[in-house]
Order: C-alpha cells, then structure tokens, then sequence
C-alpha cells in the first residue's frame, strides 16, 4: 500500500453557487508538508463543517475511484470528491473509526466518514448526487495527524487497525439518516471520533 496521489486546492467558485469552496482539488508534484491542520497550502474555507485538527485530512482509496469511475461512466480524477490522499490498494469500506495509516513521516488516526452537502453535489453537477453518495457507501475518511512530516506520492503506507471494536466507514454513514439509539451512540462516543461527530452526539 502507498500514497497514490496528494491534493490540494484553492477558493474557487462552483457552478450555481456564490461562495467560493476549496473542494476543487488538485494532484501536486513532490512532497507536502502535513501538520495537525492538514495539508499545506490547502484551502478549507467552510470552518463550521470543514478542516480543524479532527478533520485535518480527507482520503479515499484507489479502489473507492475506480467503483465511483465505473459508477459515473467516466475516469474519477484524484481530487475530484475533494479528497487530500489517494492510497492505493486502499477500499475505503474496509477502514474502521480508530484506524491508522502510517508512512516513514506522518501517522494518522481515523476519526470520521464524509458527508455529502449541496458543495459536493453542484461540484459534481447533478443536484442528487447526495443520494447517490450515500447508495454506492464509499465515502472516504477524515483523519486527524499525529504525527507531523511530510508525505506525497510514492510514500508506503501501514494499515494499523482499530485495537478494539469499532465502526466502518459506510456504517457510520448510514447512521447520518437514522435515529442513533442509546447503544450506537454510547459505542461512538467510547471511540476516537472527531469533535464534531461527538458534539452531534451528545447533543
């Protein structure tokens, strides 16, 4: 397993959308810095529901873009669902809350899946692409850093799973349209997920 591909992006403007998002991202050549507030140079300008130290990096597997390239009927460019990190050999269905992926730099600790929002679907054009993200369950993963370095193509990558019971990404995006009962919810809050996802919880 490594880094396939490294992405980051500017504000830009989305079709039928006034603000400018940082969703439209980009491979880069060479190697990026990485600290606990993500990718450098990269732009998160949506701070209510984007980025922080618990959403710091967003990847998906090389496997989750070539399900959603013969989904769509055409070649998923890495960048494309604003992903920072393509890992290759990686299917995002497998990786758990808890989870942590490893190279010789950086260490990250799952802590979330993504969401659909109306930003993800007017980037892809179509207004129910949210749906569609929540049928295919490949939603990727925000990870929070642990350690801090540098990273970028080529790197190799160590899957170190959870120590312990823990939720795979598409269950947890599953729970986002159900009611969480007292059971889910007390195991969610047992394990390492992001601030945001906790505070929802407890609320």
């Amino acid at each position: 397993m490594k880094v396939s591909v490294t992405c980051i992006g500017q504000p830009e403007k989305v079709p039928g959308k006034t603000y400018r998002t940082g969703i439209n991202k980009a491979p880069v050549s060479g190697a990026v810095m990485i600290d606990e507030s993500g990718l450098l140079g990269d732009s998160v300008l949506n701070r209510k529901h984007h980025g922080g130290p618990d959403q710091a990096v967003y990847a998906l597997g090389s496997v989750d873009l070539a399900a959603w390239s013969a989904e769509l009927g055409e070649t998923v460019e890495p960048g494309t669902f604003g992903e920072n990190l393509v890992i290759e050999g990686l299917d995002s269905r497998l990786v758990r809350v808890g989870d942590r992926f490893e190279t010789d730099d950086v260490l990250l600790e799952v802590t979330s899946t993504r969401t659909p929002c109306a930003t993800l679907a007017a980037r892809m054009g179509d207004p129910r692409f949210a749906k569609r993200f929540y049928q295919m369950a490949r939603p990727g993963f925000y990870a929070r850093v642990l350690r801090k370095g540098t990273i970028g193509a080529g790197d190799p990558v160590t899957h170190i799973p959870f120590d312990g019971q823990s939720v795979t990404m598409p269950y947890l995006l599953g729970l986002v349209t159900k009611q969480v009962t007292d059971q889910q919810r007390a195991h969610l809050l047992a394990l390492p997920i992001s601030e945001r996802l906790r505070a929802a919880l407890a609320g």
